[in-house]
């Protein structure tokens, strides 16, 4: 997995960032409910009434996972992994 080296000036990295971690404890969530026999999924909580939109929003997840990785394709990122691989 490639690590972006751009500090905080990839917003688009940023973002995969925050919908990995709202993704991820969705799921968590979702199996805890799941072992209580409720229903904890958060996003179907939110958007249940709005099927078309849930499916969306689970797709944006999943591609936020995919492009995390084989990392960020922004030019700064791909700048900064070059430099990380650079011998010192």
């Amino acid at each position: 997995m490639n690590t972006c080296n751009c500090g905080n000036g990839c917003v688009m990295k940023m973002i995969m960032n925050i919908l990995l971690i709202i993704g991820g404890l969705n799921w968590g969530l979702t199996g805890v409910g799941m072992m209580i026999g409720s229903n904890l999924n958060v996003v179907n909580m939110i958007l249940g009434s709005m099927p078309m939109i849930e499916a969306i929003i689970y797709i944006v997840v999943g591609i936020a996972a995919i492009v995390s990785i084989f990392g960020c394709p922004c030019g700064k990122c791909k700048a900064g992994a070059t430099e990380m691989a650079k011998p010192m």
